[in-house]
């Protein structure tokens, strides 16, 4: 049974009254010893305490997206085929050189009654990363409008924090049904959205979105075979200038790293209540390991820079919660680079970043969609 399904949640909500109803039914009719009857008592309460939090799990996951699947709530799952030393990427391309054939995907429904239907999937299997996960995508209204049909679109690469699902953006964020409308008016650029997955690992372990040799090339399948494939399959705009990484909490985090790590990726970075140093997410590879946590961290990259990279970030949080990560990386960013710091209030849930997409959006149609 699926875990984000309607069977399950069905199913959840069934069995917290019923678990009551059995309590106050068997509870005077137990027999035998104390011992026996104390033990099937206490079972019993057992019982309607674990229903009654699966109920609130269910919920609290189904709102917010958090684990996708059994494995990924259990940690059984890995995603990672192999872990072979990347190539140096050239200065255009995302993955792959002119001679590589293209890397041609099949797409479908997604499985989850919280994305649209007009949202796709597919499964990847990363040909520079040795990673292999689902990749989710959608087009702009104007995509398939025979006005358009030579049209090429810029592109936003949405991550999903730690644990996140790669349908939260499109689900418990609504980014496709909020931005719809204001693309088909003009206010937002139409952009190509895509979602792939961020939780690579097993034993509840998140990759930093780093490549960790032995461990995973996340950083590889986040910038380069995840692009390469959206070049392949979409009328997408190949140029950094048109190409943004968004993301929340820790994928807040990785889209600040990833766009200052692939200027020649993306010109556009948002955090949404991210953190600057690894160990905002303890669980992060990167954390665990001094030289990764110090190399890792944003503000690092921004002070040891060769050249400033041409990128611009947009960081929301509030105090406590991200806005002082925001301040430091507008502190250290040197020209070309640019950083917009917006201070937010609310908890460290979708509820509070949802609404922020119009913004968000409005502000990466003046940054990367200018044009389109």
């Amino acid at each position: 049974m699926k875990l984000t399904g309607t069977p399950f949640f069905v199913l959840s909500l069934l069995l917290l009254p019923l678990s009551v109803a059995l309590l106050m039914y068997l509870w005077n009719r137990v027999r035998g010893p104390q011992a026996l009857r104390f033990g099937s008592r206490l079972l019993m309460v057992l019982f309607a305490q674990v229903t009654a939090v699966t109920l609130v799990f269910v919920v609290v996951n189904n709102d917010n997206q958090l684990y996708s699947s059994w494995d990924d709530l259990l940690g059984t799952g890995s995603h990672v085929r192999a872990v072979p030393v990347p190539p140096p990427a050239d200065a255009t391309a995302a993955a792959n050189g002119p001679e590589q054939p293209k890397v041609t995907q099949q797409f479908g429904p997604v499985d989850d009654s919280a994305v649209p239907k007009d949202v796709k999937t597919t499964q990847l299997k990363g040909r520079v990363s040795g990673v292999d996960g689902e990749v989710l995508v959608w087009t702009p209204p104007q995509y398939d409008d025979p006005a358009y049909k030579d049209k090429k679109f810029p592109v936003v690469e949405l991550l999903a924090g730690f644990p996140g699902s790669s349908s939260a953006w499109f689900g418990s964020m609504n980014v496709s049904k909020q931005l719809a409308p204001l693309m088909k008016s003009g206010q937002v650029a139409p952009f190509i959205l895509v979602s792939p997955r961020v939780v690579l690992l097993g034993g509840h372990t998140d990759t930093g979105c780093a490549d960790v040799p032995g461990k995973v090339n996340a950083e590889t399948w986040l910038a380069r075979d995840v692009p390469q494939m959206v070049l392949d399959n979409f009328r997408a705009e190949p140029g950094p200038e048109r190409w943004a990484v968004a993301g929340y909490s820790a994928g807040a985090h990785c889209a600040v790293r990833l766009a200052l790590g692939h200027p020649n990726r993306y010109h556009a970075g948002v955090s949404l209540s991210g953190y600057n140093d690894p160990m905002g997410e303890s669980d992060s590879l990167t954390a665990k390991d001094p030289h990764l946590r110090e190399v890792s961290n944003p503000v690092y990259l921004l002070q040891h820079a060769q050249t400033p990279p041409n990128v611009a970030l947009y960081a929301t949080g509030k105090k406590g919660d991200g806005y002082e990560d925001a301040l430091a990386l507008q502190k250290n960013a040197k020209a070309p680079t640019t950083v917009t710091p917006v201070e937010v209030n609310g908890p460290h849930l979708t509820s509070t970043w949802q609404p922020l997409v119009p913004s968000v959006f409005t502000w990466l149609t003046q940054t990367v969609g200018k044009g389109a």
